[in-house]
């Protein structure tokens, strides 16, 4: 960039920053001012400003998202040391997690102008939308209602009919809540759909299974949408599992299982004999299976409780991903399974032998990782063990060797960036591995160990 750009780039910080910092001050002198005696009428009006104020600056930072992801000046990661990912940067600025992160840059993407190859800026996927964004007129409920609507209509529909309901949906959504502007939606694919007709293309649009967090009793909630193909597979399963078959009991003359039950058992079933099979072949270099961590101790606390009422069930074991599985579960699991074993030194993470000369790590490698670290070990990743790679904390290129207390877990993005020099990784005394990008000390990562975050580094008498 020549002289006189890099002055005008400078002109424009200065002028942005001091726009914010009157609105700061701005804000500054609105919370000082009392307002215990204005009145609910007055208090009505103020609500309604603070919110259109709130849109307007949502509407400015889905334009700086949108900016981020297609920078004119090529600048990907401004401020921040080279190689590493802008969206890492924005989660950690504005402490937002990595799905949010996401989120608001499909948002942007959609509302903000696109960049032709050659020639000037096309004009946004959603030009209605993106005007109403830009006025401050919507929430982003809205802005979801009216995506979810368009995405929903068919294929056959043609770009003049979804432009015609794009400016319908906004139009409400400036007068009516996000409730509505799904109602309306829902009409207005009625009337463009009236055969319901969808092709294969609309179908696998859809398709898809979101397996919720697990809750306090261990239960996971499941939702989505199966294609024509899987629900057949599905009923077949179905059908297998008719009252008096396949009991999870064993208890097949005292059947009161409903039809949701049912089909849940079917699920279960058709995952556990598809691994069992070994027809899935392998995730990562290791076969897939299922993978559950814990320790010694609460293996024989829980073989005392299963015989003992007295003795309390310790907590539930981990699993390869994010679940957590009952100790009297792992028990059942354990008879029919092929077991590990992953011995580590007293009071740290460092495991007492596993090692190999050759470069790839084994299965056992991967267990040994699933067992210490969870998940990926980059500080703030919440990645699951199952989703990793095995990245040597010293570099085999550089004679790091293939030894278990030498292979911690990264995710695929973080792998990569230790791999090319963007972090740097260092073994801790205590096992652990600790990353750094040249702007800090190294850190580790506590996000899979949420024990150690309610550790307040008292004794035992504290």
């Amino acid at each position: 960039m020549d002289g006189a750009g890099l002055l005008t780039a400078e002109a424009v910080h200065a002028a942005v920053r001091a726009e914010l910092d009157a609105v700061d001050a701005a804000y500054d002198r609105l919370r000082a001012t009392c307002t215990d005696l204005a009145g609910n009428a007055f208090r009505v009006e103020v609500a309604g400003r603070l919110e259109a104020q709130h849109r307007l600056n949502r509407g400015l930072s889905y334009r700086m998202f949108g900016e981020i992801a297609a920078p004119v000046d090529g600048c990907d990661n401004p401020g921040s040391p080279a190689g590493v990912k802008v969206r890492d940067v924005l989660a950690s600025r504005l402490r937002l997690t990595a799905g949010e992160v996401r989120r608001r840059f499909r948002v942007a993407a959609r509302i903000r102008p696109r960049r032709s190859l050659t020639g000037p800026p096309v004009a946004p996927e959603l030009p209605e939308l993106a005007d109403a964004v830009n006025a401050g007129e919507l929430s982003d409920d809205h802005i979801a209602a009216v995506c979810r609507a368009l995405d929903g209509l068919p294929a056959a529909v043609s770009a003049a009919q979804k432009e015609k309901a794009e400016r319908t949906l906004v139009g409400h959504a400036r007068s009516q809540d996000a409730q509505f502007v799904t109602a309306i939606g829902t009409v207005i694919a009625d009337c463009l759909n009236p055969d319901g007709n969808f092709t294969d293309e609309d179908r696998a649009r859809r398709r898809g299974l979101a397996l919720g967090r697990q809750g306090p009793d261990g239960m996971s909630r499941l939702t989505g949408w199966l294609d024509p193909e899987a629900r057949a597979y599905l009923e077949a399963v179905g059908a297998v599992v008719r009252p008096g078959r396949h009991h999870p009991d064993g208890d097949a003359e005292r059947d009161r299982r409903s039809p949701e039950q049912r089909c849940h058992d079917a699920i279960k079933l058709a995952c556990k004999t598809a691994i069992a099979s070994g027809g899935l072949g392998q995730h990562r270099g290791a076969p897939i299976s299922v993978v559950v961590t814990t320790t010694l101790a609460e293996l024989e606390q829980a073989a005392r409780a299963a015989v003992d009422p007295a003795v309390p069930m310790p907590p539930s074991a981990r699993t390869g991903g994010t679940g957590r599985l009952p100790m009297r579960e792992l028990i059942r699991l354990a008879g029919e399974s092929i077991h590990y074993l992953a011995v580590f030194e007293d009071h740290s993470a460092r495991p007492l032998y596993l090692g190999r000369s050759k470069r790839l790590a084994t299965t056992d490698h991967r267990i040994i990782c699933h067992a210490r670290d969870r998940g990926c070990t980059k500080p703030n990743c919440f990645v699951p063990g199952c989703d990793c790679e095995i990245h040597h904390a010293h570099e085999w290129s550089a004679g790091g060797p293939t030894d278990a207390d030498n292979l911690f877990f990264g995710c695929g993005c973080d792998h990569a960036a230790a791999s090319d020099g963007t972090y740097t990784t260092t073994v801790m005394d205590d096992g652990r591995i600790a990353w750094s990008d040249g702007t800090g000390p190294p850190r580790v990562n506590d996000v899979h160990h949420p024990e150690r975050l309610l550790d307040n580094g008292e004794d035992d008498d504290g």
